[in-house]
């Protein structure tokens, strides 16, 4: 394939923008405009495309450890702001992600090292994971604690990063999030529709470098748009 060729399609840039959009209209339609579904129904974009994104980010990165450092870092800010200004248990997507991370470097030492050790560190982070997800929040009953898309959201990412090739990782995507769309239900059969943009996905980042922005943008929209959402 040629680089005139490559050069079609959708940066990682431009996918992530197109999530982010997404994403804040959902938010919105959680926090200010209650009634519409459509913004609700659109948010459904959103999780796609950053799985996908995440699984990539995996398989790119230079440095595993700085990578999951700074998902692991904008996690807990972003809980930071759920606890104080929502006095909310919530786990974002955040969460949701490093634990993907995790699961993701850890299986893939275990098939690099070929030690049974690994597998076995492995299959008990799954446990763990299904645990975290699945039975905790239904211990933790008073209060809202819960994973963001809980964990079948968790495999989302795994599944794509795994999957070789382009082709692979999309089927793996629509398994992936059609079984998610099984456990969620509703509105969550919306989010199939990603699956069109994210094959656009060109393979490359795009000129800018907007890292940092995406890191930042998602906790500081969180407090503005609840802070609107107590003044409206």
């Amino acid at each position: 394939m040629t680089d005139k060729v490559k050069s079609f399609g959708l940066s990682s840039n431009a996918l992530k923008m197109i999530a982010l959009v997404a994403m804040t209209l959902d938010h919105i339609g959680v926090q200010i405009l209650t009634d519409s579904e459509l913004l609700r129904i659109i948010g459904r974009l959103a999780f796609p495309i950053f799985a996908y994104t995440i699984a990539e980010g995996c398989t790119h990165t230079k440095n595993r450890k700085r990578y999951a450092l700074i998902i692991g870092a904008t996690a807990l800010l972003c809980q930071l702001v759920y606890f104080f200004a929502m006095q909310s248990l919530y786990q974002c997507i955040f969460v949701t992600f490093l634990l993907s991370i995790i699961i993701i470097y850890t299986f893939d030492r275990a098939v690099k090292s070929k030690s049974p050790i690994w597998w076995i560190f492995g299959v008990a982070l799954l446990l763990s994971v299904l645990f975290v997800t699945e039975f905790l929040p239904n211990i933790l009953y008073k209060t809202d604690f819960y994973i963001d898309y809980g964990f079948a959201g968790v495999m989302v990412p795994v599944l794509i990063y795994f999957a070789p090739g382009k082709a692979s990782k999309l089927t793996a995507a629509l398994f992936a999030l059609s079984l998610l769309a099984f456990s969620v239900g509703g509105i969550q059969w919306y989010s199939l529709f990603a699956l069109p943009i994210i094959a656009l996905y060109n393979g490359k980042r795009g000129t800018r470098r907007l890292k940092w922005f995406f890191y930042i943008y998602y906790p500081v929209h969180l407090v503005v748009i609840y802070a609107a959402s107590l003044l409206i």
